[in-house]
Parts: structure tokens; sequence; C-alpha cells
């Protein structure tokens, strides 16, 4: 799929755990989650790599169904890597505010692309830390 001009949408980051959620047996909690990867955003090569490992392991998905989702997933969204700057952020990030460290480096990767909302069900929703904000997009 085509990825479309930038819009102010793509100021939210996806967490895995939200992204996962569109191959769930969760209808609801399904449905928010396409609309959401549909809309774009920005997501890192982690939620790539979290995506297949969960995908192959917990949802005994093909390689070649994780491969499409992972295609429809960096047609959508505006994928970001991790350097030593956005590790050693989330390094920062997990001493200070007491994060885990894969959580701790989603938050440095949402902050370092600038996002301005994180959306994850995993973390403290409200919670912000600078100019983003943790939302939880099932509550």
């Amino acid at each position: 799929m085509r990825r479309t001009a930038v819009t102010e949408r793509q100021r939210v980051f996806l967490d895995t755990n939200v992204v996962l959620y569109a191959i769930s047996a969760d209808e609801a909690k399904a449905q928010i989650s396409e609309d959401l990867v549909a809309a774009g955003g920005t997501i890192s090569v982690q939620v790539l790599n979290e995506f297949a490992r969960i995908g192959l392991s917990k949802y005994g998905m093909s390689m070649e169904r994780v491969r499409r989702g992972l295609a429809t997933l960096r047609g959508l969204c505006d994928v970001r890597p991790i350097d030593v700057e956005t590790h050693e952020l989330g390094l920062d990030l997990m001493e200070r505010y007491r994060f885990a460290l894969f959580d701790a480096m989603i938050v440095a990767s949402a902050i370092r692309s600038e996002c301005t909302d994180l959306y994850s069900e995993d973390m403290q929703a409200g919670q912000k830390i600078g100019k983003l904000t943790i939302r939880n997009p099932f509550a």
C-alpha cells in the first residue's frame, strides 16, 4: 500500500502490543489496532522484530504471513531505526522512569521521532515524558 502524505496523525508512535492486536481474536481491539495502523504513524525496527517473533511463536503464523504483515506495516507506517543515540536515551529513560528495557527503547524511539503520542497498552496511560504522552487506545 502507498503511504499517504504526512499528517498530524503521523505524530503518533505505535507500540508492538497495539500493532499485534490487528491479528488477535479480540475483535474490538483488532478493529482499533487496524484503524490506528491504517491511519499511519511511526514504529521502530524493534516493533517489526517483536511483531515477527510474537507472530511466529504466539500466533503460529507462517513466515509468509509474517512477511506480508511486516510489508503492510512498512507500507503504512514510518519505520525508524534503533541507533546508538536512541539506545542511550532508552537507557537513560529506563534508569529515570524505571521502564523495562524494551519499553524504554520504544519510548526513546517515539521521542527521537518527535512523536507527541505513544499508543501502548503496557505502559502507564497519561504519563508524560517531555512532549510525549503515553495513551492506551483500548481504555
